[in-house]
């Protein structure tokens, strides 16, 4: 609710000339007596020209007609009323519009189309023209509507569900009313159970994420963390119920199992069978109404669930370290959780092999970001020896050029601050060669700032290399990184020249670039603390 604000009395300025004023009771009394005339038989004083009155007045000049300050013909406003606005470019268009709509619509109305056709051609042939716009812009708010509500994502859900989640769109993004929207939300979760949707569906478990997302976007945080523990929570029990009964061999019959081939049968009876199978099962979903989905079997519904909880709880991590929340030891917990469960079935499938309608793990992309997020929360703890191992693997990972050259700068930086711990103890010191002749903390120093440098340069380089389409603004802000972490390297070796021109460097490229503020913060502050 906005708050009102307080009304300030102000003195209401020097009476002008020419402006008929009244006397006091007072004044009156005195103009009573013999020595003084009568109001009414004072001179008139004349009214002066506009360009004759005083000037330094505290009310400005008013124009012939305007009204008063007490309402009253001649004076300013009436006090507590607003003043009239000052007129704006566009709400002269829109009075002129509005007018000449007005116009146009009278002659239409007292005229025939043959006359004004011939008459004023302009403006028949302009009747057309701004019918045909009209109808061109209400068709593609028509069309985008639909397109938007009804498109093939809600055509996935039975009919009640899809009518719930589309008002509870519209009450998210398109005229947000947050208590409509979650009761719409709800009611699509409730529908889809009394439709008999399976829980652990994409679909259902779609309408969740979504809420989340939503709450998130309202700066709702916990909510949004709770809603995502619970499906998280509810993943996890899936899969280890599932291990477990399938371990023990009591899992039950896959419902909706498409009949397999006999041996020794005929090839045109086992199409029959599939036929026959498809056919009962599009029936079953127009009766239920809810739509057909492909046959999954118990290990593609295990591969979907776990890596939909992968996902979960990297986004769960997001929100943990958010600032308006910050829980950042709860969100170390949910990657490592992430990560390991990731590798931990890549190394499964490696060893074992694919089983039957276990489908595709997670993308390189999707384990490299995963990686990349752990690594990042060990900077974020200062355990940079731990946080190095995992940037190797992501960049490994890694196929866009422009992210190469921010993890290379993520590894520099990683190595500039790595801590010197006993030869042989940091996961990296197996990758260095040199680390089998360190004989003092010195040199062991000396060759991580070395790794630190090199590294800076290899960013620099990869964030210039890319053109066209490849190159993204990330190639530029990777850039001006790797330039802050080699001036910083450079002035640990002692090298304040040179690490002065790197700063100077990052400071200008992130000015004439127009990088995001803390670009520019980090180059500068890090040259003042180089100065001093």
């Amino acid at each position: 609710m906005p708050i009102p604000r307080a009304i300030g009395l102000r003195a209401s300025g020097a009476i002008r000339l020419g402006t008929p004023a009244t006397l006091t009771p007072r004044l009156a009394s005195i103009a009573s007596k013999k020595y003084l005339r009568p109001p009414s038989a004072l001179p008139s004083v004349p009214s002066l020209p506009q360009s004759q009155l005083r000037l330094k007045s505290t009310i400005p000049p008013r124009r012939p007609g305007t009204p008063g300050q007490n309402g009253e013909p001649g004076q300013g406003p009436k006090f507590g009323e607003a003043p009239k606005a000052k007129p704006t470019l566009s709400g002269v268009f829109w009075q002129l519009f509005k007018r000449d709509m007005k116009v146009g619509t009278a002659r239409l109305k007292n005229a025939k189309w043959s006359d004004l056709k011939e008459d004023g051609p302009l403006l028949y042939y302009s009747v057309f023209v701004v019918l045909g716009c009209a109808a061109i812009g209400i068709g593609a708010t028509v069309w985008a509507y639909f397109k938007y509500f009804y498109s093939k994502e809600f055509t996935r859900y039975p009919e009640p569900v899809a009518q719930s989640l589309r008002k509870a769109l519209y009450f998210s993004n398109f005229e947000p009313d947050p208590q409509r929207a979650l009761k719409y939300y709800k009611q699509a979760i409730q529908r889809a159970d009394e439709a008999g949707l399976d829980p652990f569906s994409d679909e259902y478990m779609g309408i969740k994420i979504t809420v989340a997302g939503w709450l998130e976007k309202i700066e709702n945080f916990k909510n949004a963390i709770d809603v995502l523990e619970n499906l998280l929570n509810d993943c996890k029990r899936w899969v280890e119920v599932f291990e477990k009964a399938e371990k023990e061999g009591t899992l039950p019959p896959k419902a909706g199992e498409p009949p397999k081939p006999v041996p020794g049968e005929k090839p045109e009876e086992t199409e029959r069978k599939l036929a026959e199978h498809a056919a009962a099962v599009e029936a079953a979903a127009a009766a239920s109404g809810v739509p057909a989905q492909p046959f999954e079997t118990w290990r593609g519904k295990r591969t979907r669930v776990l890596s939909k909880a992968v996902s979960i709880a990297i986004k769960l991590a997001r929100l943990y370290s958010d600032e308006h929340v910050l829980e950042r030891e709860v969100a170390h917990e949910r990657l490592i959780w992430a990560v390991e469960t990731g590798l931990r079935e890549t190394e499964r499938r490696m060893k074992e092999g694919l089983k039957e309608g276990e489908g595709n793990w997670l993308s390189l992309e999707e384990t490299g970001a995963a990686l990349e997020s752990l690594a990042l929360s060990y900077m974020s703890k200062s355990q940079y020896h731990l946080a190095v191992p995992l940037l190797f693997q992501a960049l490994r990972l890694c196929e866009e050029p422009c992210h190469m050259a921010t993890l290379m700068s993520n590894i520099s930086a990683s190595f500039a601050e790595h801590p010197l711990l006993k030869p042989g103890d940091a996961p990296v010191d197996n990758l260095l060669e040199e680390s089998k002749l360190w004989e003092s903390a010195k040199q062991q120093r000396a060759s991580y700032l070395e790794s630190a440098e090199r590294w800076a340069k290899n960013a620099i380089k990869h964030a210039r290399d890319p053109k066209g389409d490849k190159r993204t603004p990330e190639c530029d802000e990777a850039c001006v990184a790797a330039l802050t972490n080699l001036g910083s390297v450079l002035a640990l070796q002692n090298k304040p020249i040179a690490a002065r021109e790197k700063f100077e460097r990052a400071l200008t490229l992130s000015k004439e670039l127009g990088l995001d503020e803390k670009y520019v913060t980090e180059a500068s502050t890090a040259l003042e603390k180089l100065q001093q």
